[in-house]
């Protein structure tokens, strides 16, 4: 048997499947590469602001973390560099970016699908952000524009336990669901079993979809700190009809 630590093999990298699901960056290592689409999904909060800012016809550029570094990345792109969640302007909350005057060029830093999709904008084919705003407009373009056996790895992003280990997150489980659930309407098939066990989650929670993000560990400690218009913008499932493709280093609209 190979170490933990080595290289994943075809069962780890859910081949020959054509629709994959993994969770967070090690996942995203193993199942994106030779795929021709990566979709990263991180309900609360990244990808549903990258959504809200592109629906505004903004660009959003991922970076992992809110530091100088960042802030010379912003810099050199010429866009904004977005605080954390609770800071004045803009910031990693769907709020934020729906109350601005303006939203043009911004930097979104987060730790978990933005760190993600700044990875993959240097090694994967393409890359979208979906949240459940647009996962079902997501999945009609895939649909339209790659072929029947084209590759997808949906990578849901998770959270962070405080010493810095993955937590899968519910939201992000419905988020990727709604996106496979999506494809699997469009008459895709050859989903792995995480994949499609991702999308009976979500065809599960569906009639209840807003209470389960109120409810849902994540959806709590955003409603008990006060952003509870951030996880109501997080429930607004298909409102959007705008994919956020990854293009020269930011995401926006297809």
């Amino acid at each position: 048997m190979s170490s933990p630590l080595s290289e994943p093999g075809a069962p780890q990298r859910q081949l020959p499947y054509s629709v994959r699901f993994e969770w967070g960056l090690d996942g995203a290592r193993a199942v994106v590469p030779g795929a021709d689409l990566a979709v990263v999904v991180d309900v609360l909060s990244f990808t549903t602001c990258v959504s809200v800012a592109v629906d505004r016809g903004a660009k959003v550029f991922p970076y992992p973390w809110r530091d100088a570094a960042a802030s010379e990345f912003a810099a050199h792109h010429g866009a904004a560099l977005a605080g954390p969640r609770g800071s004045e302007g803009l910031s990693l909350s769907p709020a934020s970016l729906r109350a601005a005057s303006i939203v043009d060029r911004v930097v979104l830093p987060s730790p978990n699908g933005s760190a993600i999709s700044h990875e993959l904008a240097a090694s994967a084919r393409q890359v979208v952000a979906v949240s459940l705003r647009n996962a079902a407009a997501t999945a009609d373009w895939v649909h339209a524009t790659l072929p029947d056996g084209a590759v997808i790895a949906v990578i849901a992003a998770g959270e962070k336990w405080t010493h810095g280990a993955l937590r899968p997150a519910l939201e992000d489980e419905l988020g990727a669901g709604a996106f496979i659930a999506g494809l699997s309407a469009a008459g895709r098939h050859n989903f792995s079993p995480e994949a499609a066990a991702a999308a009976a989650a979500f065809d599960a929670a569906e009639p209840r979809l807003a209470a389960i993000l109120r409810g849902c560990s994540s959806g709590r400690e955003l409603m008990d700190a006060g952003y509870s218009d951030d996880v109501r913008i997080a429930a607004e499932l298909d409102a959007s009809s705008k994919v956020a493709l990854l293009r020269d280093g930011a995401f926006q609209g297809a």
